[in-house]
């Protein structure tokens, strides 16, 4: 049997159920990118704002490229198993969500929950080059996606065409104010959201701005939590715990951090209630996440994978790789972020990493480097370099990413068209650096940023230190 409504009340009675009944449970949020992270974060946030303080915050989630995870919602009543990976697991179930769209089929639908005047909070897990932003941070206006947007407005492609219809919608229906929360890793997500959707729904319409301006609430926001891609072993373990067949479970390590910017719309769950961290400034959370953990997940990426890990939890175990990333901690990003406390924080990843629960693939944190190395690390290499400040840890990173972005199982990136053509020519490290594109003006500038990143040695044979 199928894990779906009618299967709840015959589930095994250690396995947490929700607190209300999902069938009657009205939507307030609608969400862009229904991916495993979303499941496993934001919605089982949801879920808890919602036992804790009730309310009409059903979520309709929208998948914009993949009709996969849609697909197998639909048969299950949208209801899942959330997995949560601590040194035992635990399986509950979550209804939060409600309806599931994939929205190239779901168009119509997935427009009419958008511009209802019961959605209250649109969220985003579209990851980095979903905003379709330059080096930048603005709207590119060459993306082909937004240069479809502007030649048919009325059938996005990207999150941003949604939102820009979406609001114009809401605009002439009188549906009120919508607070739209960007939960990916972006620097300034809210600010760089805010500006791109601004500028698109402009464009498309020069009188929406001011409405959108009035009516509207972009806060910046932090996420962070572990969701390692489900696999046949997670699939195992919730098949048993269940008693039925689950084909859209999802699991994540026991942390979970959600940090929002006290900067809204309209009303919000009570997600502070359930753990949500509710705050005037997300800055320093931003800058701790940003340059400590995602920064040492690169540093893992890009290193670890020459010497043959597959996994965090094997690389972080590595006492060379260890070594490296204390020493740049210590050196580098400390000094750099002072006076946050690095030092604290850096311990609880750490503990982290080792979770020997958490099958974290180095592979997957690879991807998108073009996009995740200007955010996580090309900020504190710039600024040491002017400062005189060490950067031989987080330049010898960079070189890692671009020995492994010229191997010819290089891995995903929306640059690779061009880093493939560079490959071919030889690779030379000092062409990308000349790259505009890929590499802002420090990296031409400053002599002895560009001689380190030339100089850093990446072979999995020599000692990193």
């Amino acid at each position: 049997m199928r894990l779906n409504a009618a299967a709840l009340a015959r589930l095994p009675g250690a396995v947490r159920r929700p607190a209300f009944d999902p069938l009657r449970l009205k939507c307030g949020i609608v969400h862009l990118g229904l991916g495993a992270f979303h499941r496993a974060h934001q919605a089982v946030f949801t879920e808890g704002a919602i036992e804790k303080s009730g309310g009409d915050w059903g979520i309709i989630g929208a998948s914009l490229q993949h009709g996969d995870v849609p697909d197998a919602l639909h048969p299950q009543d949208c209801l899942y198993a959330f997995e949560s990976l601590g040194t035992a697991a635990r399986i509950r179930v979550i209804g939060v969500i409600r309806q599931a769209l994939f929205a190239p089929r779901d168009s119509a639908a997935l427009l009419q929950a958008l511009a209802a005047p019961t959605t209250h909070v649109v969220t985003l897990t579209v990851s980095e080059k979903g905003y379709c932003l330059t080096a930048g941070g603005t709207l590119d206006l060459c993306h082909p996606d937004i240069m479809a947007e502007l030649a048919t407005p009325h059938a996005p492609r990207s999150a941003i065409g949604w939102l820009a219809l979406a609001l114009q919608a809401r605009r002439k229906n009188g549906a009120g104010p919508l607070t739209i929360l960007s939960c990916d890793n972006l620097q300034s997500n809210g600010e760089k959201l805010a500006a791109a959707v601004t500028e698109l729904a402009g464009r498309q319409d020069p009188g929406s701005r001011p409405w959108v301006a009035a009516n509207t609430a972009f806060p910046l926001t932090l996420v962070d939590c572990i969701v390692p891609a489900p696999d046949a072993a997670h699939r195992a373990r919730v098949a048993a715990a269940l008693g039925v067949t689950d084909e859209a479970s999802v699991a994540r390590e026991d942390f979970a951090q959600w940090v929002i910017q006290d900067r809204a719309a309209g009303p919000l769950p009570a997600w502070g209630a359930a753990g949500v961290q509710i705050v005037p400034d997300v800055a320093d959370y931003q800058r701790l996440k940003l340059h400590v953990l995602n920064a040492a997940h690169s540093a893992l990426a890009y290193l670890g994978l020459p010497r043959g890990h597959i996994y965090v939890r094997q690389a972080i175990a590595d006492p060379q790789l260890r070594a490296f990333l204390e020493e740049m901690m210590a050196r580098e990003i400390a000094p750099a972020l002072a006076p946050l406390d690095v030092a604290a924080y850096w311990r609880m990843v750490v503990a982290r990493f080792e979770n020997p629960m958490i099958d974290h693939r180095l592979a997957q944190i690879a991807e998108d480097g073009s996009l995740k190395l200007p955010q996580r690390l090309f900020p504190l290499l710039i600024d040491n370099a002017r400062t005189g400040r060490d950067i031989a840890g987080m330049a010898r990173v960079v070189g890692a990413w671009l020995d492994l972005a010229a191997a010819p199982a290089r891995p995903r990136d929306p640059a690779n068209a061009w880093l493939a053509d560079w490959a071919r020519a030889g690779a030379d490290r000092a062409v990308p650096l000349d790259n505009a594109a890929l590499f802002p003006d420090g990296f031409r500038s400053d002599a002895r940023l560009r001689a380190a990143i030339l100089a850093a040695s990446t072979a999995s044979d020599v000692p990193l230190r």
